[in-house]
């Protein structure tokens, strides 16, 4: 997978199983990670180069990207502004 301009695809964290107490959460009521591995990064736009880089830790806005699945794993395709920090 090659995103192309200033597109990053992020491999998501999985979502808590449980809280810091120790209580389990279920499945309907687990929050969207918004954390997640860079697994590839596109060339960048024209007066514009990347700063993130693949296999970077990232935090990113709760609604960021396109959700795909690829070869049976979830990913999301997301512009580089979509990304808060790198961790």
């Amino acid at each position: 997978m090659k995103p192309i301009n200033d597109r990053v695809v992020v491999q998501p964290a999985d979502a808590e199983e449980k809280t810091i107490g120790g209580i389990i959460i279920p499945d309907t009521a687990k929050e969207k990670p918004q954390r997640g591995t860079v697994i590839a990064v596109g060339p960048g736009k024209k007066d514009h180069t990347m700063t993130v880089k693949e296999g970077d830790t990232v935090l990113y806005g709760k609604y960021a990207g396109q959700e795909i699945t690829f070869e049976g794993k979830e990913y999301l395709i997301m512009r580089e502004d979509d990304i808060l920090v790198i961790i």
